[in-house]
């Protein structure tokens, strides 16, 4: 699986601190084994957000994608939960 970063969650992860910043690069290589996203509760949100997904990074943050293709995934934002609003 190819992964692609939108400017949004490139300037998102710069503004982490450095511990949280290595938590994302390693779920980051979990997500691309389809096997993991059980594990990282990938799941397809809801309302204005309908067309994106999200996964869990820490029990606070997520990150936000949409599928491409079945084979290239689009990291969107990440954050907490009010990202989401």
């Amino acid at each position: 699986m190819q992964i692609d970063y939108k400017p949004t969650f490139i300037r998102a992860y710069k503004k982490l601190p450095p511990e949280l910043q290595l938590e994302v690069k390693e779920k980051l290589q979990l997500f691309k084994d389809l096997s993991n996203h059980e594990r990282l509760r990938v799941h397809k949100l809801h309302g204005p957000l309908k067309q994106f997904y999200s996964f869990s990074l820490t029990y606070a943050h997520r990150a936000v994608f949409y599928y491409e293709t079945k084979q290239n995934v689009i990291m969107v934002d990440l954050g907490d939960h009010n990202s989401y609003r």
